[in-house]
């Protein structure tokens, strides 16, 4: 979705919505506006940058430019309704029953839209006369960022929306603060950035939607980052935003007398929590979230990842934006809705606090460790439906009878899981602590809500049916009416028969009068007459008969006529009764909901351990850095589904002995060989350490990281136009300036996208800015070979290669790293395999030989003057097809000593013969 900018004004500010007719020429005396259009148009002012969804019966409809929009985003028929101003007015609309499809594409394409509802009945505005139309207004404005319908929210993917402030530090420089808010579960952060890190905070949170005052929007210096941002900006007017309203707000909507209950926060901080809470209440108008106090998290406290290298490294999503294939789904599996949030909400953020991530790997390895106590929390954690998100609709008033039935079966599930972990004698301090979470909740909860609501429930609650019979008497009595009045009016008959005497006596109906009681007009002259007569009003006299009615019978004729009614409004009684009960507990819930999700992945992370043969790491404050047999997490998996196994490889960036800065590794070999794995998996080997995770290797030991930078692969970005050097060399700037001592860096392939010269020029002096300057723990790939002679001047260098051999003239890869640097890079041998014409590579192989030689001998142009051009070699006759040779794969097999190879031999034999195989 492309980045788009919404401004919001002041509510005492209107705007005029360039899209929709001038309110001010429509209400002018000359011009003449029905009733309905004028009530259109005043609350279209109200808010001219989003689409009104104007309730009309049974259809949400727009108009005039909203419907425009609308009609090319969903793909619907724009039709016309009326005229205004002399002109059509374009119209279209959405069923109320299918608003959330409607509302979730228009979501998606990055619109805001103000959802108008009628706020009475039609039947009052018949009985107010004249050209009275319904009442209206809006009940909710729906943002990307504010969105709680279950259909409109990915189940593993936090719905937050960032509010941005600021405060001047200096002349020229200033620091920001960030409040992350997701309204779906009521979660609720506050942290610090330095300008340079903004983008990668924003990075790490990955919300939805943007909001930030209209001053730090309209600063020049900050455009490219709105700009550069996939989500919707929303600046907003910073009236009431100043550092003591912002105060006042937070005490107010938490009920408290001092922020100091909730930790010590900065200025900046307390306005972007407050500009938070003020987009809140202008997003969703009566409606009040339940959200937690807001939880400040120190600057530093999470590996500082920036969008490049989160790109780069496919964390969350791969390079072509999907989730499958990125490190976040190789991991995953989690079986909860909140754990699937949790475990990408790690891996976006990896802990720099050796303690959290300590105890983190505690509970994983007591996990790891006690199977039945893994697979006997694991399928409890299967029944866990999504507590936090179906209490933050019910506190907001969007809820259903099956977000009850969802707390309903959580708590059932935490009550389950409690007694678990409460049989378990010695357990992880964050395993106890998620237990004691489960156990503070009420017990009574659970209990009401199963006595309540039946086993099979509505979607919505005006459908009514949820409540379990015999909860509540009237309910039963009113359903029963509905279902069986004819039993009651034949109880009622037979009792008043045998009171009176009265064998005829019937009860019937008709439209004038309702239920009457019916006997011969011999008989009515006893029921006028006392005592009968106190119980029985005559109605009417009939030929041959007499009427009369009762207070009883009228009141059963009442119930009838109103049981519908009535029970559907015992029944929305009970579910507001049971709603309160739970938002009074909704700190408690909460609680747990974030428990169940700690204890989810834990317990995902240790199945993931055990299934693929991870490893606790060992990671604490020194400079290390030794992977022994370290794996690609994703690559690996992707050849396990083929039956394929993976290489694994050593890594060691530890300060060489006599220093106190990390070693660099100089990577070099052909494409094709694995460098990029390589780089790569060393990177995430740390992301994963430092979340808590297990990692994909024989054994680790990772000091502390604070900064992780990759620059991998190539990519332009022509709409802003820069070539693929410009944005390899922008990212290349943006470590050099930033990486330090406990920076892990990772660069592939410095300096390939201009002259031979000048890259090698840059990668040469990157290599020693890194060294000396940055001092950092880095991996650097390259195919500059004479980068290998740096490793005799440069202390802490050091070179190793992608193994390659040769097999009758063929490349074989073996994916192994050694120590040592590559004689050549095989480029004419993977362009082979790439299948690029054979008149091609034979010209290609017969130039190679004459620039080698003439490195030596002669300049390059001169070369190209000696060497006959390649449209002569093309031009030659084609030879005729040789004889079949000899089978180089049988001739292989047929030349072997079993007996005489080494393990080590035996392994890079059958590689060998794999790709004789292949190529056969």
């Amino acid at each position: 979705m492309a980045s788009s900018t919404a401004r919001i004004s002041a509510p005492t500010r209107q705007e005029a919505d360039p899209q929709s007719p001038a309110v001010g020429a429509a209400a002018a005396a000359d011009v003449r506006v029905t009733p309905m259009m004028a009530q259109y148009l005043e609350i279209k002012a109200g808010h001219p940058q989003s689409l009104l969804f104007y309730r009309m019966g049974d259809f949400y409809e727009l108009f005039f430019g909203d419907a425009e929009q609308a009609s090319r985003t969903l793909g619907i028929v724009l039709t016309k309704r009326g005229k205004h101003l002399g002109e059509d007015i374009p119209m279209c609309g959405v069923p109320v029953d299918r608003a959330d499809e409607y509302l979730e594409r228009l979501i998606a394409a990055g619109h805001r839209v103000a959802v108008c509802e009628q706020t009475e009945d039609p039947a009052e505005a018949k009985r107010r006369g004249g050209k009275s139309v319904v009442k209206r207004d809006v009940v909710r404005l729906v943002t990307p960022g504010t969105v709680t319908e279950d259909r409109l929210l990915d189940p593993a993917r936090a719905s937050l929306f960032v509010a941005v402030a600021r405060r001047r530090v200096s002349d020229d420089a200033h620091v920001y603060a960030l409040a992350a808010v997701d309204i779906s579960t009521g979660r609720f952060s506050v942290i610090e950035a330095l300008a340079a890190g903004l983008g990668a905070e924003l990075a790490r949170l990955d919300p939805r939607e943007v909001v930030v005052a209209d001053t730090i929007y309209d600063d020049p210096e900050l455009a490219g980052l709105w700009r550069d941002l996939k989500v919707l900006v929303t600046p907003i007017a910073r009236d009431g935003l100043d550092p003591a309203s912002a105060e006042r707000r937070l005490k107010d909507y938490f009920g408290i007398a001092s922020l100091d209950a909730f930790g010590a926060f900065s200025r900046a901080e307390i306005v972007a929590a407050a500009t938070a809470l003020a987009y809140v209440a202008r997003t969703q108008l009566d409606a009040r979230p339940s959200l937690a106090p807001p939880r400040r998290a120190a600057a530093g406290s999470t590996l500082a990842i920036d969008a490049a290298t989160r790109a780069n490294l496919e964390l969350a999503r791969t390079l072509g934006g999907e989730r499958a294939g990125s490190l976040l789904a190789t991991i995953d599996c989690t079986l909860t809705p909140g754990g699937g949030r949790l475990l990408a909400e790690r891996l976006a953020g990896p802990s720099t606090d050796l303690a959290l991530i300590t105890r983190r790997h505690a509970a994983v390895a007591c996990l790891v460790d006690d199977t039945i106590l893994r697979e006997r929390l694991r399928a409890a954690l299967k029944a866990t439906p999504d507590m936090a998100r179906a209490l933050s609709r019910l506190t907001l008033g969007r809820g259903g009878p099956r977000d009850l039935a969802s707390l309903r079966q959580g708590l059932a599930a935490a009550g389950e899981i409690a007694a678990l972990l409460g049989a378990e004698t010695e357990i992880a301090v964050e395993l106890t602590e998620a237990a004691d979470a489960l156990r503070r909740l009420d017990p009574a909860l659970a209990d009401a809500l199963d006595a309540a609501l039946a086993d099979e429930l509505p979607l919505l609650k005006r459908d009514g049916g949820f409540v379990r019979p015999g909860y509540d008497a009237g309910l039963d009595e009113a359903r029963l009416l509905q279902a069986d009045s004819r039993k009651f009016i034949a109880g009622l008959q037979a009792r008043y028969g045998a009171d009176t005497g009265c064998r005829t006596l019937r009860i019937k109906h008709n439209n004038l009068i309702g239920y009457f009681v019916e006997v011969p007009q011999t008989a009515g002259e006893e029921f006028v007459k006392p005592p009968l007569n106190a119980t029985f009003v005559h109605r009417q006299t009939m030929a041959g008969a007499m009427r009369f009615s009762t207070l009883e019978l009228g009141e059963l004729e009442a119930k009838i006529a109103s049981a519908a009614d009535r029970s559907l409004k015992i029944e929305l009684a009970v579910f507001e009764a049971l709603t309160a009960q739970l938002t009074g507990a909704a700190p408690a819930i909460q609680a747990a909901a974030d428990a169940l999700a700690a204890l989810d992945v834990a317990a995902a992370l240790a199945h993931l351990a055990v299934e693929r043969r991870w490893v606790r790491p060992v990671v604490d404050a020194s400079l290390a850095f030794v992977l022994d047999g370290a794996r690609h997490p994703v690559v690996e998996a992707a050849l396990a589904r083929g039956g394929q196994p993976f290489v694994g490889n050593d890594a060691d960036l530890s300060p060489p002995a006599g220093t106190e800065a990390g070693r660099i590794l100089l990577v070099t070999g052909p494409n094709m060989a694995g460098k990029s794995t390589y780089l790569r998996q060393n990177a995430l080997a740390v992301v994963l350490a430092q979340m808590g995770a297990y990692v994909p290797a024989r054994s680790a030991h990772i000091g502390l990281v604070d900064r992780l930078f990759s620059r991998v692969g190539a990519a332009d970005d022509l709409a802003r136009g820069r070539s693929t050097f410009m944005v390899e060399m922008i990212e290349t700037a943006a470590i050099l300036n930033q990486a330090g001592p406990r920076s892990l860096v990772i660069l592939d392939e410095i300096g390939r996208g201009t002259a031979t010269f000048d890259g090698l020029s840059i990668a040469w002096a990157a290599i020693e800015h890194l060294h000396h300057g940055n001092r950092c723990r880095a991996l650097f790939a390259t195919h500059y070979h004479e980068l290998t002679a740096l490793s005799e001047r440069l202390a802490r260098l050091a070179n190793v290669t992608m193994r390659v051999t040769d097999w009758q003239g063929e490349v074989v890869f073996l994916h192994e790293v050694v120590a040592g640097a590559a004689d050549r890079s095989y480029g004419i041998q993977v362009a082979r395999l790439a299948g690029l014409p054979p008149a091609v590579i034979e010209r290609a192989k017969l130039i190679l030989a004459e620039l080698e030689k003439g490195e030596r001998e002669k300049p390059v142009a001169a070369l190209i003057d000696d060497l006959p051009l390649f449209a002569a070699v093309a031009s030659r006759p084609a030879a005729a097809p040789a004889a079949p040779g000899p089978d180089p794969l049988r001739e292989a097999l047929e030349g072997l000593d079993v007996d005489d190879l080494t393990p080590r031999a035996a392994l890079d034999t059958l590689y060998r013969l794999q790709a004789l195989a292949r190529e056969g």
